[in-house]
């Protein structure tokens, strides 16, 4: 082989390698976070773990001073793996936050984020799960519409989606409990659906009808294709959350 050839041959060489590289990295950085919680939840299958939600009836700092910490936005993979079978969550922030027990979500909301500005959401999904701008409150009638998904950049899927990448794994009857102003308001889970970005009419309508809360994130996980929707309805049993 003649040294240009032989050049040639390494330099395309190199090229594809880099390009392999590049895709496999693309790869991961979509789906990677998205796998990880995916096994996060069979673990809590395979091993019968379920979550309960701190007591309304016992002080907030008592709690936190128990378990010796603070509230946490996640559940640590070790302790889903040796800890208790039987694990409390104790709420981020009682003025608003959001706990789904059974996929041991647990994030702070913030509120009136507007979902067609980027700007403006892109840094409220990095502390939590966002409000959107238009839509009611806990205990108003009509739509509560929350969302955590993001679709600048591949690479950041996972930094802003993570919270509610296990949606797809509720099912009509579950619990998801919201605390707004101090107060404790639960919902069950009556239907999912799968829709188009561009469908913004739970949002656009969303003060009228019936109370629910609707939860959006991305679909499927780790791609910003489509949106996966969970419809809740309340259940009356809302209590005041004691500081």
């Amino acid at each position: 082989m003649k040294r240009n050839e032989a050049i040639k041959y390494i330099v395309l060489r190199s090229i594809g390698n880099f390009l392999l590289l590049f895709a496999i990295f693309g790869v991961f950085a979509t789906f990677g976070p998205a796998a990880y919680y995916e096994v996060q939840y069979q673990v809590i299958k395979a091993r019968g773990v379920t979550f309960k939600v701190a007591d309304e009836g016992s002080a907030f700092g008592d709690l936190i001073k128990q378990q010796g910490g603070k509230p946490s936005q996640s559940v640590s993979f070790s302790s889903l793996l040796t800890g208790s079978k039987e694990q409390t969550i104790i709420p981020v922030d009682t003025e608003f936050s959001i706990v789904i027990p059974k996929i041991g979500a647990s994030a702070r909301v913030i509120a009136n984020v507007d979902p067609s500005n980027e700007e403006a959401f892109l840094p409220a999904l990095l502390e939590g799960v966002a409000h959107a701008q238009g839509s009611v409150f806990p205990g108003g009638a009509g739509n509560i519409y929350m969302f955590s998904h993001s679709a600048d950049n591949f690479w950041n899927v996972g930094r802003y989606n993570a919270v509610f990448y296990l949606l797809k794994d509720l099912e009509k009857g579950d619990e998801i409990i919201v605390f707004y102003q101090n107060k404790r308001y639960n919902y069950f889970v009556t239907d999912t659906r799968i829709t188009d970005p561009e469908d913004v009419s739970f949002i656009t309508d969303a003060r009228s009808g019936n109370e629910t809360l609707i939860l959006q994130t991305c679909w499927p996980p780790g791609t910003a294709w489509k949106r996966l929707l969970v419809f809740a309805r309340p259940r009356k049993t809302d209590t005041i959350f004691k500081q």
